[in-house]
C-alpha cells in the first residue's frame, strides 16, 4: 500500500512534540540520519525516512496499549490504512525489537502480526539511524548509545537485559551500514 498524501513527520510531531519533547527530538535526529542514508538505500529512501521519524510513535501516551512501543506504534500505523506496509513493519521491528518482545512475553504477537522485512539493508539502516542518535537528537556512536540506554534503564530492567542481548547485533548492523555508505561514497 502506497502512502499518498501522508506526512510522517507531521504525524510523529503531532503525537510526540508536546507530550514527549525529548522523544520527538530523538525522532527528528533519527530522521536526519535517514536522510544521510538516502543514496545508500536508493529507491527505499522514502520508506526509511518515514519509518525513521515514526519509529517511536508508540511511546505517545494516546497510543499506549501494551506498553511496548514498537508494537503499539505499528498497530496504530496499520489501523490508519494509508501507510506503506514496509514502514509499518520497520516500525514494529526496529532495532531488534523481537529480542525485547521476548523479554516482555510479546514475541509471538509481534512476529505474527508484523513479520520482519526480508530487506537486510533497509532493516540495518533503521538500526543505524536509531542507534547512532542520542535521546536529544544528536549524532553519537552505537557504543555510546548502548551505554546510555544501559545507564538510563538499569542493567537488570527489561530494556537493560534486551540491550545487552541485542548489542552484538546492533554493532553488526551499524558496521554493515557504514561499509555500504563507504562503498557508495557517503560520509556519515
Amino acid at each position: 500500500m502506497e502512502s499518498h498524501g501522508f506526512d510522517a513527520a507531521e504525524m510523529a510531531g503531532g503525537l510526540l512534540r508536546e507530550a514527549l519533547p525529548r522523544r520527538w527530538a530523538h525522532s527528528q535526529g533519527v530522521a536526519a540520519r535517514a536522510a544521510q542514508l538516502a543514496p545508500v538505500v536508493g529507491a527505499e529512501a522514502k520508506v526509511l525516512a518515514q519509518a525513521a521519524v515514526l519509529h517511536d510513535v508508540g511511546y505517545a501516551p494516546s497510543l499506549v496499549v501494551t506498553g511496548f512501543h514498537p508494537l503499539d506504534g505499528a498497530r496504530f500505523l496499520r489501523a490508519r490504512g494509508d501507510i506503506d506496509e514496509q514502514v509499518v513493519r520497520l516500525v514494529a521491528n526496529h532495532s531488534f525489537a523481537l529480542l525485547e518482545a521476548g523479554e516482555r512475553g510479546l514475541r509471538r504477537e509481534l512476529e505474527s502480526e508484523f513479520p520482519l522485512l526480508d530487506e537486510p539493508l533497509l532493516v540495518d539502516a533503521l538500526v543505524f539511524c536509531d542507534m547512532t542518535t542520542t535521546p536529544d537528537g544528536t549524532v553519537t556512536t552505537a557504543e555510546a548509545r548502548i551505554e546510555e540506554i544501559r545507564e538510563r534503564y538499569g542493567e537488570d530492567s527489561i530494556v537493560g537485559r534486551f540491550i545487552r542481548r541485542a548489542a552484538p547485533e546492533i554493532y553488526a548492523s551499524v558496521r554493515r551500514v557504514q561499509e555500504a555508505a563507504a562503498a557508495a561514497g557517503v560520509e556519515l
